[in-house]
């Protein structure tokens, strides 16, 4: 999940997705003063330009195909790493409910 992001439009079809999320990369460098490590945007727009979903690093920024993202949109941010924390009320109880 993304804790901060930047929505960037881009649908000159004379630039390529790279050009295109390199630009969006400077705005948000420029915006955060901190580069993004993540990228989605619409599957159709990786598809478009030859390359494979999923598998796309654009200098130090991963390329991910999300279908809730509008085509000629990228969604950039730095993703949340922190681990996730399961609140447990009472750790006998949750023993005695596993060996029971």
């Amino acid at each position: 999940m993304i804790q901060e992001g930047l929505l960037w439009y881009d649908d000159d079809p004379g630039r390529s997705i790279a050009d295109k999320v390199s630009r969006a990369v400077q705005r948000y460098q420029q915006k955060h003063g901190h580069a993004p490590d993540v990228c989605y945007v619409h599957p159709g727009q990786v598809r478009e330009d030859g390359l494979r979903v999923g598998v796309v690093n654009i200098g130090l920024v991963k390329v991910l195909p999300a279908k809730t993202v509008l085509p000629h949109h990228f969604w950039l941010g730095v993703l949340d790493k922190r681990p996730k924390v399961v609140k447990v009320q009472n750790i006998a109880d949750s023993v005695a409910q596993v060996t029971a």
